[in-house]
């Protein structure tokens, strides 16, 4: 199921200005609290020393520039989710999309590397990796996507053929190819797999529940019957061959 979204909608579900989660998924880790802590000691070094003395001297509007600088480490992340909210507005057509999972599984990826000198004085190269979830969803029209997040204990849960939701983005006015996709939702667990969270969560969840209800209602007509979609709680379907129709396709 794809249902458009006004833009009115789509700017309340992907903000300008940074959530919370956003903003707690650019405050990372020490590491990262470190380091935007030294942009902000060596920042105001140099509008002190370099610019301050050797060229406007004192002047309130370096002082405010100082200011700004010295609290980068605090506001720094609302900053980089903001940006990158910003790659997602910029496309003109969203819609709602409902699908189900199609397969999961397992994968490692490369952080870093680690550089260090064993026993015998040799060097060895340590490669962090960590553990991560590639979840594939799609629909009836043959759609499909995967999205890899890192490993958490409750994707347990995921099943094959779980309903799951998410929001499309597109440059055509029919959605008819696909560009970006946002994080996944599913309903039956009210479980987020994400790496980023694009989405307002709650503003989400609320227009989910608001169409499991639409499709929850006795039919009106044979027709309304037709169009009916499985509940949340149905047994996993049996996957049909795709057909070969017009498909969406994902740039």
């Amino acid at each position: 199921m794809l249902v458009p979204l006004t833009r009115e909608k789509f700017e309340q579900l992907i903000p300008l200005i940074a959530t919370g989660h956003q903003y707690e998924y650019y405050w990372g880790k020490p590491p990262d609290i470190l380091k935007r802590l030294l942009i902000s000691f060596v920042s105001v070094i140099i509008l002190n020393l370099i610019i301050k003395k050797l060229i406007f001297g004192d002047n309130p509007i370096i002082f405010c520039l100082e200011i700004i600088a010295g609290l980068y480490w605090l506001w720094g992340p609302v900053y980089w989710a903001s940006w990158r909210n910003r790659g997602c507005r910029k496309y003109p057509y969203s819609g709602f999309w409902r699908g189900e999972v199609l397969d999961r599984y397992l994968s490692e990826k490369l952080i870093g590397k680690e550089e260090t000198v064993n026993d015998r004085g040799q060097l060895v190269v340590v490669e962090n990796k960590e553990r991560r979830l590639n979840i594939e969803v799609g629909d009836e029209t043959g759609f499909t996507t995967t999205l890899q997040v890192p490993l958490q204990r409750e994707h347990k849960a995921i099943a094959l053929g779980q309903i799951a939701e998410m929001v499309v983005m597109s440059d055509e006015p029919d959605l008819s190819v696909i560009s970006k996709v946002t994080d996944i939702y599913i309903p039956g667990y009210k479980l987020w797999i994400s790496d980023y969270p694009y989405l307002r969560r709650d503003l989400f969840a609320d227009a989910s529940r608001r169409l499991k209800s639409y499709d929850d209602d006795p039919p009106d007509s044979p027709e309304r019957s037709s169009r009916r979609r499985r509940s949340y709680d149905d047994d996993p379907p049996n996957y049909p061959e795709r057909r070969p129709r017009r498909r969406r396709k994902r740039r």
